[in-house]
């Protein structure tokens, strides 16, 4: 396990298997995941490729926040189209 954190293609492929769990159980709970883990296969295959095991699954799950943060972000701009009546019109 410790030997596949350091290779790109792992951190795509997870970043992959990811992505179709969350288009089977939508909500975006697994796509922060899912970008946390491209990043990870960009910073393994360009930065870091001999990062240790604890540090490779630190810095996902801190891109993995960071991603679900900016998510929660921008989907809360979106509007549904639905609003809210606080008042009744036969009244």
């Amino acid at each position: 396990m410790a030997g596949l954190v350091g290779i790109w293609w792992v951190w795509l492929a997870v970043a992959i298997a990811l992505g179709v769990v969350e288009v089977l159980a939508p909500g975006f709970i697994f796509l922060g995941f899912a970008l946390g883990a491209l990043v990870m296969a960009a910073v393994v295959g360009f930065l870091a490729p001999g990062l240790t095991l604890a540090l490779a699954l630190a810095i996902f799950a801190g891109l993995s926040l960071l991603a679900w943060i900016v998510l929660r972000l921008v989907f809360r701009r979106q509007s549904s189209g639905a609003r809210r009546v606080l008042h009744d019109i036969n009244d």
